[in-house]
């Protein structure tokens, strides 16, 4: 980042990590008023007043901090976890380089692996991450981990999960009922992208209503009206499959572009086998990391650029954005005729920051890019898709 103003931005990076400590040296606080406690009941007869006073333990310490005891039992969950299984981060967090937020997340990836190799090489790999990128980044980034380290663990549950969808529907007052679906991510996002661009597109001039309401119109058509049994989603999905994983040699899963989402790599491959699908495959220089070997000549990137574009990055470009690149803009690194209009050059920015680099208060960022062996599968699920695209 780069401010029109002489701020010293160290000065905030200090509070920060202030405040940081101070949560390390509240949740300490609680985890040893919280083994004492322990030792000092373990001898306590007869066992069931052992076990009453043991449970009041959160509660003595809610009432002295002004927390609820679900509260304290979730800090002390995930603070034991932490400092027992990953020093590196309870280290980190001591000394206010991450805050509570992230010891949450990181704890709750431990508690998802099954194997301590897996604990020690996160021990290992995620403060260098967690200190220099926002939590949601930090979140996908633990979530890949899982399922990197522990492929067939994870698929495993992922399996399982999807044995559990349902649709579930809550009536309530004022005439209004919830309609709830759990689902697959990669068909949620199919949904999801359809509903997306049919109710921003092809808008009567005398429609007044807003597009959550199209969107929820569009939801409730689809439901009622359809009387076919099979999928009638037609929507533009991009996924990131390893070379090896989608060869079969490997178990593994197929990540979003956005990387908000990452479904096992036979659920993609079930969807392939319908047929009416379209493999758009893009290979990076190792180098340059350029997306397509040819330079434009122009300003604007064509189609074919910008999906591999919106592909290779998947979201905005701005530290901690995630909005997803097919809602941005396409942005000259160095600006145009200077810069020329290749992969190399250019990168999705929301409008948002885009303005912001435009001003000069941000400055290009490109750490998201996907790595030069990735293989991006296009899913066009409805034969209509398919006959558009070509």
């Amino acid at each position: 980042m780069a401010l029109s103003v002489a701020v010293a931005t160290d000065v905030l990076t200090d509070v920060a990590r202030e405040r940081a400590r101070a949560e390390a040296r509240e949740v300490t606080v609680m985890l040893q008023f919280h083994d004492e406690q322990m030792a000092r009941t373990a001898h306590v007869e007869p066992p069931m007043r052992r076990l009453v006073e043991r449970a009041a333990i959160p509660l003595t310490i809610g009432e002295a901090m002004g927390l609820s005891e679900g509260q304290v039992q979730q800090r002390l969950t995930f603070a034991s976890t932490a400092r027992d299984q990953s020093p590196t981060t309870w280290e980190a967090f001591c000394d206010g380089r991450i805050d509570l937020v992230r010891v949450r997340d990181i704890a709750r990836t431990i508690d998802q692996l099954e194997r301590a190799d897996s604990v020690h090489l996160l021990d290992q790999r995620v403060i260098g991450y967690a200190e220099t990128h926002t939590s949601a980044e930090l979140r996908a980034w633990l979530r890949r981990f899982v399922q990197r380290v522990e492929p067939d663990l994870a698929v495993q549950r992922a399996d399982a999960e999807r044995a559990k969808r349902h649709v579930s529907v809550t009536h309530t007052d004022d005439a209004m009922a919830w309609l709830n679906a759990y689902l697959p991510s990669h068909e949620a996002a199919a949904v999801e992208g359809r509903l997306r661009r049919l109710a921003r597109h092809d808008v009567a001039a005398d429609d007044e209503r807003t597009v959550a309401q199209r969107e929820a119109d569009l939801l409730v058509a689809w439901c009622t009206e359809s009387e076919t049994v099979s999928s009638a989603v037609s929507a533009n999905i991009a996924v990131t499959i390893g070379a090896d994983v989608l060869a079969g040699a490997a178990a593994g899963f197929a990540e979003s572009s956005d990387g908000r989402w990452a479904v096992p790599a036979p659920w993609i491959a079930e969807v392939v086998t319908r047929g009416g699908t379209f493999w758009h495959r893009i290979v990076t220089d190792p180098v340059t990391k350029d997306v397509l070997a040819h330079e434009y000549l122009g300003r604007f990137a064509p189609d074919t650029l910008r999906v591999a574009l919106q592909f290779l990055h998947g979201t905005c470009q701005a530290p901690g954005c995630m909005v997803p690149a097919e809602r941005c803009d396409i942005d000259h690194r160095h600006p145009f005729p200077e810069g020329s209009t290749q992969g190399d050059n250019l990168g999705p920015f929301c409008t948002r920051h885009h303005n912001f680099k435009g001003h000069q208060v941000l400055t290009w960022s490109t750490r998201r890019a996907k790595p030069p062996t990735a293989i991006v599968v296009e899913i066009y699920p409805s034969p209509i898709d398919m006959e558009y695209a070509g």
